[in-house]
């Protein structure tokens, strides 16, 4: 459901930058957002508490980013906390991050590994992602997860390619259990 709620907010905010011709724009300021409620839990706690009513919500919006936000993003945080959507709003703006980097043509994927990539290697998996995918440029994310035991997992949006050791072993285990004596 969160998924459905992030999808469907995200999709209407790119569409209101869309019209208006400001992604640009707008992606600016969601990743300035995103960074002031990352520094500021406190600011969440208060949107999602069941206690306090909407209007002092929407006071407490105007109040804080009136004149530090475009009136459309406002309008948009207005809606969210209105509809008691607040909880989902990494969601939304991640989704709207990824979608208006995917509208300039730019991929971003996530590659865990068993152990750290030199550069080279990092380089390597970067050019073989740009000549296999419809992106220009794409915006790497590495991360160890040692359990994985060797290979690796790469995932660019909802695609997942997993040739990590550890799902290897756990396929071979599935296949030997049907095996009946």
């Amino acid at each position: 459901m969160a998924k459905l709620v992030s999808t469907t907010y995200g999709e209407a905010l790119f569409e209101l930058a869309a019209e208006n011709n400001k992604e640009e724009e707008f992606l600016g300021e969601i990743t300035a957002l995103k960074g002031l409620l990352k520094e500021n839990p406190e600011f969440g706690s208060l949107m999602n508490h069941p206690k306090i009513l909407k209007e002092e919500k929407l006071k407490v919006l105007e109040d804080v980013f009136s004149g530090r936000i475009s009136r459309e993003l406002l309008g948009f945080l207005h809606l969210v906390v209105a509809k008691d959507r607040y909880g989902e709003i990494d969601g939304i703006l991640d989704f709207f991050i990824g979608k208006v980097k995917q509208h300039q043509g730019i991929g971003i994927a996530n590659v865990a590994t068993a152990v750290s990539l030199n550069e080279d290697q990092k380089k390597e998996i970067e050019n073989k992602l740009l000549a296999t995918t419809p992106f220009d440029r794409m915006e790497m994310h590495y991360q160890v997860e040692e359990d994985l035991i060797g290979g690796m997992v790469i995932r660019i949006g909802d695609r997942v390619v997993d040739s990590s050791v550890k799902t290897k072993l756990f396929e071979l285990q599935r296949e030997l259990l049907k095996v009946q004596l």
